[in-house]
């Protein structure tokens, strides 16, 4: 028997004992539906403290986040039982690997440590204390087992009240003599000095879309383009754009690496947005982002509600079970 005719035939028993074994025949496999990017998602601590109460324990939130059954935490530096400007010594290590081994117990990944630093320095000593200290904040976050850190890049300094730049939109005055393109200079130069030990320690910097050079996609984008490092990436703050919101948030897409999600049940604490979070899923999606999405709700409703239901409509976006 001719060799074609041979695999023909032994094709067709297959394709029949497949049939009888009720299984459909290996000619007829279902196509593939495409996969969707992976996204998982996280609680930052700072959905259950703004501020302006006593601080809620970080492990507190870890087991909140447990409960509720989310893969990770996002722990805001502020928060922790830290002196935030204090060398790292023994015992905050110590206090660190505490952390790090109730979340383990608790099935969650330490995702992101949300910290604070200003590059807009004019002095170049203070601008070297902004270093130091984003240095440290890298060093906490490696002991942690954190893959990243949230960075700002600061801001002027002229308006002296938070609550007052939240009124203004997030715009104040440039230091008197000064220029944009210095501020620009200084931040570009103290994100570039932390970069070797983000590297040394495999921590990735997250520039936000935050207050100060990065309140515009333009802004943030000045300072990823002049420096292009694989250490460093985009920030993605759904709720910190005020303007044009979802033009902004796509031309930053493709730059993200990290994505802090706002809600404002009760009302914000300084302002509220209506967030289109199908919307946001999907030219996140389009940008081929596969990575984090923190919650963090700033509305005034108790959390031990507002959380559950944020929750609730991330799911849905980003079609997490």
């Amino acid at each position: 028997m001719p060799h074609d005719r041979r695999a023909f035939l032994s094709t067709l028993t297959a394709a029949g004992a497949a049939a009888l074994l009720g299984r459909p025949p290996l000619l007829a496999a279902a196509p593939t539906a495409p996969a969707r990017p992976r996204v998982r998602l996280a609680i930052a601590s700072y959905s259950y403290w703004h501020f302006r109460t006593a601080k809620v324990p970080i492990e507190t939130v870890m087991d909140r986040a447990a409960d509720l059954g989310v893969a990770g935490v996002d722990i805001l530096h502020r928060q922790m039982d830290l002196t935030e400007r204090a060398p790292l010594d023994a015992a905050g290590r110590a206090y660190l690997r505490g952390l790090k081994r109730h979340a383990f117990r608790r099935g969650l990944e330490i995702c992101c440590v949300s910290t604070h630093q200003s590059f807009v320095k004019a002095d170049p000593g203070e601008l070297t204390a902004e270093v130091e200290h984003t240095k440290k904040c890298i060093e906490l976050a490696a002991e942690l087992g954190c893959p990243s850190i949230r960075i700002n890049t600061g801001r002027w300094g002229t308006t002296r009240s938070f609550d007052e730049l939240m009124k203004n939109r997030g715009i104040e005055p440039i230091l008197p003599g000064r220029t944009e393109d210095e501020g620009f200079k200084w931040c570009i130069d103290g994100i570039t000095r932390c970069l070797p030990k983000a590297e040394e320690c495999g921590v990735v910097l997250a520039l936000e879309n935050h207050w100060g050079l990065a309140r515009t996609a333009a802004g943030l984008l000045r300072i990823l383009n002049a420096i292009k490092s694989p250490w460093l990436g985009g920030l993605l703050d759904t709720g910190n754009f005020l303007d044009d919101i979802y033009a902004q948030q796509e031309a930053i897409a493709p730059h993200t690496v990290y994505v802090q999600a706002k809600t404002y049940h009760g009302g914000g604490e300084w302002y509220t947005l209506d967030l289109d979070y199908p919307r946001i899923a999907a030219l996140l999606g389009r940008a081929g982002y596969q990575g984090w999405v923190a919650l963090e709700m700033e509305g005034k409703e108790d959390p031990a509600t507002a959380v559950p239901k944020s929750l609730a409509t991330l799911r849905g976006a980003f079609g997490i079970g």
